[in-house]
């Protein structure tokens, strides 16, 4: 029996992906989890893997073509279970032939009893179960079977936490979960704005002139991560009213310490940077100043505070700028952090970070730095409230002393630049929540005792 795939719901808000590689062909035989089409979308690259056991009979996509969650990519022939799955729809006109007088006998019975197949037992979920291949692949691991997990994602997307947690409880707590509360049903995204989504508002736009009477043009396609960009870019800055203050810091002290152990920890296999300083003295900051660790839901006038801090942290690759997130910042050393944060980057430059590592991060820290520039004023990365950009630490003669005792010294000075949404926070708070952070990045002593 034919069945379709099409492209599953791969995360909240996303809607659209691009076919990057079709890594099937027409005729193959393929295995259920087999990864057979790699898609970007929400600036990461995701292997989708087959829900299904059969032969490729139809490919209906190819490289660069956009898709939105819902289209058919493939049709599948030979498909295991699908007659099985059928069978009971065939049944049905059967069941209908009852005598009348049974049917007018319990008019209001048979209703509630067609209510209870309409909700099928989670072994019995139909189609590609919605889950990231991390998803996936921790479920192998823990021998669960993503079909029984009930997930708690939008659209019954199955996370990683769902994976454990079954796993933890065992399949008949489950069972007994999902009857006291009904399984979300599988729904499609929110269809994309009528308005063009890198657009900042919907005042209606001029069309662009014609630029090639005045001499030769070339239009490239907008797509892949630029792409992904310039709509985040355009929500952001056109939801956030945003507001930034600016500080220096004098790491003198810092970058001797981080001299003195950068071997250390280049042993093993980690990268001591100024970034790493920056994130631990960011994490105490957050931890006194909480609102920065938040988001607005305009939709219920409430400030959302997190108690857990995942921090994203923007790299440049060749692709455009990417933002994957380290988790629980706080409770890693700075050791810990430095083996993480080079992986973590080196991958994402690769291509081989997740979707997963791209989402949940609560406060983002960019560092232009190296590539030049006094400063700058980065974009609030929505839905978060605010983003800490540092920007190149350079020598710089300083005035240290008042009047007769005053004398000029070499110190290195580092910009920092938060960026804020003044809908949840004001200026004063800024100038005290980047004020900490200085304090503690001037004084190494002061950062080990706050971390």
């Amino acid at each position: 029996m034919a069945r379709e795939f099409k492209l599953p719901d791969l995360g909240e808000g996303i809607y659209e992906g691009e076919i990057v590689k079709v890594l099937v062909s027409k005729g193959d035989e393929v295995e259920e989890d087999q990864p057979i089409l790699e898609v970007e979308t929400d600036k990461a690259t995701v292997e989708i893997p087959s829900p299904y056991a059969g032969n490729v009979t139809e490919i209906r996509v190819a490289k660069g073509d956009l898709v939105d969650v819902g289209d058919v990519l493939l049709v599948f022939s030979d498909v295991e279970g699908a007659e099985e799955a059928a069978a009971p729809e065939e049944a049905k006109p059967a069941e209908e032939e009852a005598p009348p007088k049974e049917e007018e006998a319990e008019p209001e019975k048979e209703p509630a009893e067609a209510k209870a197949p309409a909700k099928p037992a989670p072994e019995e979920r139909e189609g590609p179960v919605p889950a990231s291949p991390a998803t996936r692949r921790l479920a192998r691991e823990l021998g669960v079977d993503l079909r029984q997990v009930p997930g708690s994602g939008p659209g019954g997307r199955v996370s990683s936490e769902d994976v454990r947690q079954f796993a933890e409880r065992g399949e008949e707590e489950v069972e007994k979960g999902e009857k006291a509360a009904p399984q979300p049903e599988e729904r499609r995204p929110a269809a994309p704005p009528e308005v063009s989504p890198i657009r900042p508002s919907a005042i209606p736009v001029p069309p662009l002139p014609d630029f090639g009477k005045w001499g030769e043009v070339e239009r490239v396609p907008l797509r892949s991560v630029r792409r992904s960009t310039a709509k985040h870019m355009a929500l952001a800055w056109s939801q956030i009213p945003h507001v930034s203050h600016q500080d220096i810091a004098d790491v003198t002290e810092l970058e001797a310490f981080r001299r003195k152990y950068k071997e250390q920890i280049a042993e093993e296999g980690g990268a001591l940077t100024l970034t790493i300083f920056v994130m631990k003295a960011a994490v105490a900051a957050l931890k006194e100043h909480p609102r920065f660790n938040a988001s607005l839901d305009a939709d219920t006038e409430e400030i959302v505070l997190k108690k857990y801090y995942h921090m994203g942290i923007a790299v440049d690759t060749e692709r455009g700028l990417l933002v994957p997130v380290v988790r629980d910042v706080d409770r890693k050393s700075m050791a810990e952090l430095s083996v993480e944060l080079k992986a973590l980057a080196q991958r994402t430059r690769a291509g081989e970070v997740s979707l997963e590592e791209m989402q949940g991060g609560t406060f983002t820290i960019t560092n232009p730095g190296p590539l030049g520039g006094t400063a700058f004023a980065p974009i609030v990365n929505y839905p978060e409230v605010a983003i800490l950009g540092t920007a190149q630490a350079r020598w710089r003669p300083v005035v240290r002393g008042e009047g007769d005792d005053a004398e000029i010294v070499p110190r290195f000075m580092m910009p920092l630049i938060l960026s804020f949404d003044h809908r949840v926070v004001d200026g004063a708070d800024a100038a005290r929540f980047v004020t900490r952070i200085v304090e503690i990045l001037e004084d190494p002593d002061r950062l080990l005792v706050s971390i």
